[in-house]
């Protein structure tokens, strides 16, 4: 991994010092793809078992219309929990 994880560490291992500004950057972008990839696997999941009643080797139009349909409710409605949930870890980071 370029610029990762490794090649920080690699780099105290070489006598230089870590950055923790860097470190905790590099962790944030990790949890946000480990988020992202959480949600497209459940959103994924969710339309899949609702759509698709019978699998085959391709989709037909109602099949498509139903997962294009039922992955934009999936994020109309996460958008606004994910909203109200990073509003809230920020009020609760500020009472600390």
């Amino acid at each position: 991994m370029v610029g990762g994880f490794g090649s920080e560490f690699g780099a105290a291992a070489r006598g230089r010092k870590l950055d923790p500004g860097l470190i905790i950057k590099q962790v944030k972008v990790q949890i946000a793809v480990a988020n992202a990839q959480e949600l497209l696997q459940r959103m994924t999941n969710k339309c899949f078992w609702k759509c698709i009643g019978k699998p085959e080797s391709s989709l037909d139009n109602s099949e498509q219309k139903c997962i294009a349909m039922c992955m934009d409710r999936y994020m109309d409605s996460w958008k606004p929990v994910s909203r109200a949930y990073n509003s809230r870890l920020q009020r609760e980071r500020a009472n600390i």
